[in-house]
């Protein structure tokens, strides 16, 4: 298993890596969307009206591919009192099994937000022209990530991996 996750990792890091440009290339399109629409707002006194629409599913995709990565670097929201003051072999325990719990949400994300695709599909966002199960799709690519990820670190605490997440951190800069 050591080995599998030797030649996986650069390929996720690579993964990570990538989503988090594309997450930084989405932020700032969407600002200058938002620019734009304050801009013609109030300088053109037209305002665009597909710029909303827009800059949330922009939003939606960063903020999916920004939890994923989060995730992946073990720097999500953790309630980790209790977790410190146990003997190391349950502190183990404890993060299988929130990790194990993180692969199924994001496995259950994928799925329902599948289901919700699928089932909005004939609808029509009206400004953008766009089928109205496009709106799902950063929560299906988002919950594969994370569940990857998640996955990932399971092993990685399974077999005794344990990497720090300042030095995954340092990794993805």
């Amino acid at each position: 298993m050591r080995k599998f996750m030797l030649a996986v990792k650069p390929v996720l890091g690579g993964l990570s890596k990538l989503s988090l440009y594309i997450a930084g290339i989405g932020i700032i399109t969407m600002t200058v969307i938002v620019g734009w629409q304050v801009f013609g707002r109030y300088v053109l006194n037209d305002s665009p009206s597909w710029s909303e629409p827009l800059s949330l599913y922009l939003m939606s995709w960063f903020i999916m591919l920004g939890a994923a990565v989060g995730v992946r670097e073990s720097v999500h929201l953790g309630l980790d009192i209790v977790r410190y003051v146990m003997p190391p072999h349950i502190q183990k325990a404890m993060d299988l099994l929130s990790l194990g719990l993180i692969v199924l949400f994001g496995i259950g994300m994928a799925y329902y937000s599948t289901l919700l695709a699928i089932g909005t599909w004939t609808a029509t966002i009206p400004v953008l022209g766009w089928p109205g199960g496009v709106d799902f799709i950063p929560m299906i690519v988002g919950g594969v990530m994370i569940a990857i990820f998640s996955l990932e670190r399971f092993i990685d605490v399974a077999i005794g991996e344990e990497i720090a997440a300042d030095v995954l951190v340092q990794e993805a800069a």
